[in-house]
């Protein structure tokens, strides 16, 4: 999470444009990136060249000698008005041209990118602050800064465009464990955090296996990484997020993943999402074959039958639904658990508490993790009660001692060791007869055990008592005042 000084300087940036007459806020992230990515590009290659000194190995090379001006590193240092000749007219067409595969996801999104800095002064002053600004905040947490850019936006929250925390996304990569051969998509990707994680995991889990094999080395800079987005700001950004988090060519496409435009089927083995659950879609705007799974136009529940299609059998998924999924009482909301339960594998069911997604809503949300089969194999699901994520659970966010993570994760993995658990515990496994027999409910509720401590009060007659003399006190008292005051 970006919290004291860190976030001072992001607010001192964004002073910095809103002072030089850039005041959308879309705008100003759209800038801020391209800034950053550039910064970006330069510290990785600083970083390869220290790397290759110690090693005794040519260094990866983006900026050659005959850019060496385009470098960050070089130009922070030049006069405003040569600096702003430099970005504008060399850097920023540099970077548009960066990937050189005209096909790629890169090269479509960056080709309309516009670089609207107005004036050398104001670049001098916001090239100066982020130099200042990452030298405090690491590479892997420029989400985190995304995130807190997007609580600047009016509509944050109002439109789905809210980030899911860094750690609620690493701890979901850990649930699912890809593999180097998966084929993963987040169909509603943002700026791609679920996509970057399971690279970062990949790379830390695998990587002898995936750089040493030629076939898994293409398949994880070439197909590996699928996305689905709406918004082309967020488009740009998670395509430059992937590409400095070394997926070369990710395949992120502008498109409704639940539009009928969308005939991808039975192509995923990963699905890792947090789709958007506000609002309702126009049924006849929807792919035909996921309004016969769940009837109906909430966008929620449309994103699981949309998932359940794209899966290949056996695929796994981690997503995060609004707890109303769980236990709503309407015919979509019954029949699509019913499909989840009876005609595949529900692993578990993870209810977490209201404030993780403050500052932008308190709604209560959960995480399936499910298994595509066709053929059912739903035996028990397990349950966990997740208090407390490492975070206070209030707008502010600061980090706290309490925190679930590490435990959900470790008992995941060991569902054998769950068997015993008892339903006062925070996880516990559930017969799937049980279940069916409520109704398909999800809700932890319905099946968790509270345990009540037995009070003992004092008898009626002793409280009345109690009460009386504290009367009579009172009335000392005011006698008293009343003596003062004559």
């Amino acid at each position: 999470m970006i919290t004291g000084e860190i976030r001072n300087k992001i607010d001192r940036i964004w002073d910095s444009f809103w002072t030089g007459g850039i005041t959308n806020p879309l705008t100003v992230i759209e800038q801020f990136t391209y800034l950053l990515f550039i910064k970006s590009l330069d510290d990785k290659q600083l970083n390869s060249e220290k790397e290759a000194s110690i090693l005794g190995i040519k260094p990866k090379v983006i900026f050659d000698k005959n850019n060496e001006d385009l470098r960050w590193s070089n130009f922070k240092h030049f006069d405003s008005e040569k600096m702003y000749k430099v970005v504008s007219t060399e850097v920023f067409p540099f970077i548009k041209k960066l990937n050189g595969n005209a096909d790629s996801s890169f090269a479509r999104f960056m080709e309309d990118a516009i670089f609207t800095i107005p004036t050398p002064r104001m670049l001098e002053t916001v090239v100066t602050n982020i130099d200042e600004l990452m030298a405090d905040l690491p590479l892997k947490d420029l989400g985190d800064l995304y995130e807190y850019m997007l609580s600047k936006l009016t509509t944050a929250g109002k439109n789905g465009q809210f980030r899911t925390p860094r750690h609620i996304i690493d701890m979901m990569v850990e649930l699912v464990k890809p593999t180097p051969s998966d084929i993963i998509i987040d169909p509603a990707a943002g700026t791609a955090g679920f996509l970057i994680s399971t690279a970062d995991y990949l790379k830390k889990n695998y990587e002898n296996e995936i750089f040493t094999s030629e076939q898994l080395k293409e398949h994880f800079n070439n197909e590996m990484f699928n996305g689905n987005e709406i918004d082309t700001t967020m488009l740009r950004i998670g395509t430059m997020n992937m590409l400095l988090h070394d997926v070369e060519n990710p395949q992120i496409h502008y498109m409704d993943s639940l539009s009928k435009s969308n005939k991808e089927r039975e192509k995923y083995t990963l699905v890792l999402a947090n789709p958007p659950f506000k609002g309702s879609l126009d049924k006849e705007a929807v792919a035909d074959d996921l309004t016969r799974i769940t009837n109906t136009g909430k966008t929620e529940l449309l994103f699981i039958g949309l998932i359940l299609e794209i899966l290949k059998s056996g695929g796994r998924a981690g997503v995060i639904v609004p707890d109303g999924v769980l236990f709503g009482a309407s015919n979509a909301h019954k029949s699509l658990r019913k499909e989840i339960i009876d005609k595949h594998k529900l692993e578990g069911v993870i209810s977490m508490p209201s404030g993780v997604f403050k500052p932008y809503t308190g709604v209560s949300t959960a995480i399936l993790l499910f298994t595509k089969t066709g053929i059912g194999g739903t035996d028990k699901v397990w349950f966990y009660d997740m208090e407390a994520d490492g975070l206070s659970l209030d707008d502010k966010r600061e980090k706290v001692k309490d925190n679930d993570i590490e435990d959900i994760i470790a008992r995941f993995h060991k569902l054998d060791n769950e068997e015993e658990r008892q339903r006062t515990e925070k996880s516990f496994l559930v017969p799937v007869e049980e279940i069916r027999e409520n109704g398909y409910d999800l809700s932890i509720n319905r099946y968790k055990e509270i345990v009540y401590e037995e009070v003992e009060y004092e008898e009626p007659e002793v409280i009345i008592e109690k009460i009386r003399r504290l009367e009579e006190d009172i009335l000392l008292g005011l006698d008293e005042i009343e003596k003062l005051v004559k």
